[in-house]
């Protein structure tokens, strides 16, 4: 039985399965003390009943029609996740000939045969790779690609699976770091050219022409871009089914997740008082399913989440190493860095931190301003400014909410720094997912 969720009346959905018990911070009905105790910080800690909850309810609301749900591997490839959704009945975006082997890695026999495989720069090795293991759909990003699979698939006496990646040009409204559907980026193919590549593709001995895919961008909170983008789309969708016998429209992933106010206090009295109003919060799994998939288009339809299936399942659990004052600023400086995780940094955004334990005996704590920042030699290296928080002290356990999704992924050895353990909570049990690495790691592949 899964335990009682926490939810917010912006999304009317559950959010995950994280929530205050008595003053202590749990994962489903695991004490996140304990995790910390056993496994030390930082470490990455994820619900897989968040994930399982996220990707079954996406997949009821989308019952009516005939569908796909790709999970996007890049925002948690860790093999323990990828095989709780490929149990749940996923099939898997993939950016990268790596990102393939994990899946085959985790998936049952045959997991390729559920791969689109997108990306910019398809290498040789990767193409000949994915070929050989029976993708669902290459998404061509270019007219350059398109002819180099031509000829690798030729040579290896195969038929190649193409969609394109149509470029819509419309704005998502969301980071320019992670908006990929207007003029400007580098992905997919332009409107104005889909229609003359096809026509090239359907003349190519060595290609299979079966769907069409777009993707506009990442943690887009409403659902007008998607809806622009589609009805912009849809026409050549159908002159397309008609003309080639399309089986798929893909319409790519990038459903936002809340961030601001993303946990509620249970006994955390200070978090009532003092946290954010909910901002950057998303649409609903309905409100997707109603106003934004296109419905009797006779083909199958594909979803590509990520960040919505894993984002909010997961903490990155740090301990506070010392507090600092200066004249200026108060600093809590924790053990964990840009470098675990960069989100922060690289795109400013903001994740709750919440402590472990949100009481201090039976007195509430003071509220103060605060900057939590890591130990990397880098000014950049925070993972909030001027922060209300309760009153810390050296040795507090935090818990940087929302860290599911290009948290790990994204981590790096910068400073030398040993990449953080994961651990991944059933019910009341957690189990090591990744080691933490270790210093003898850092160099044992050096020459």
């Amino acid at each position: 039985m899964l335990p009682r969720q926490c939810t917010t009346p912006a999304l009317d959905s559950r959010v995950h399965f994280f929530q205050y018990r008595d003053g202590t911070l749990y994962c489903e009905d695991v004490d996140l003390a304990r995790v910390a105790e056993k496994l030390g910080t930082p470490t990455y800690v994820y619900s897989a009943g968040t994930i399982v909850d996220h990707y079954t309810r996406l997949d009821a609301a989308l019952a009516p029609l005939d569908h796909l749900i790709c999970y996007a591997v890049k925002a948690n490839s860790n093999r323990a996740i990828l095989k709780l959704l490929a149990d749940a009945g996923a099939g898997f975006d993939i950016v990268s000939g790596g990102e393939l082997f994990r899946v085959l890695a985790a998936g049952p026999a045959g997991a390729g045969a559920k791969c689109t495989f997108a990306g910019v720069g398809k290498s040789r090795e990767q193409i000949e790779y994915a070929l050989e293991q029976g993708v669902y759909s290459f998404n061509i990003e270019s007219e350059a690609e398109l002819e180099y699979i031509d000829r690798i698939a030729g040579a290896k006496d195969k038929r190649a699976p193409i969609a394109l990646r149509v470029n819509p040009d419309v704005d998502p409204h969301t980071h320019k770091y992670i908006s990929t559907g207007s003029r400007e980026n580098k992905f997919g193919i332009g409107l104005d050219r889909v229609t003359d590549v096809y026509e090239r593709a359907a003349k190519m001995r060595n290609i299979d022409i079966v769907g069409l895919q777009m993707h506009i961008g990442s943690q887009i909170t409403e659902a007008a871009p998607f809806a622009t983008a589609i009805k912009k789309v849809l026409p050549i969708v159908g002159k397309l089914r008609s003309k080639y016998g399309i089986k798929f429209f893909s319409i790519g992933g990038g459903m936002g997740i809340i961030y601001r106010r993303a946990l509620e206090s249970g006994s955390g009295k200070w978090w009532h008082d003092h946290g954010p109003a909910c901002a950057g919060s998303a649409f609903s799994i309905g409100d997707y399913a109603d106003a934004i998939v296109p419905r009797d288009l006779g083909i199958q339809i594909l979803v590509e989440p990520g960040r919505f299936l894993v984002g909010n399942s997961g903490v990155l659990l740090t301990r506070v190493l010392y507090i600092k004052k200066s004249d200026a600023k108060t600093f809590a400086i924790v053990d964990a860095g840009m470098n675990d995780l960069i989100r922060p940094a690289l795109y400013h955004s903001y994740h709750e931190i919440v402590p472990v334990k949100a009481t201090k005996g039976k007195t509430e704590r003071k509220i103060n301003k605060i900057d939590i920042v890591g130990p990397v030699c880098e000014s950049g290296d925070f993972f909030a400014l001027d922060r209300e928080m309760p009153e810390l002290h050296e040795g507090d356990l935090l818990a940087i909410m929302s860290a599911g999704a290009y948290g790990f992924v994204m981590a790096s050895n910068y400073n030398s720094r040993p990449l953080p353990a994961e651990a991944l909570v059933r019910g009341d049990k957690f189990a090591l997912i990744h080691k933490r690495q270790t210093w003898e790691d850092l160099v044992r592949d050096e020459i």
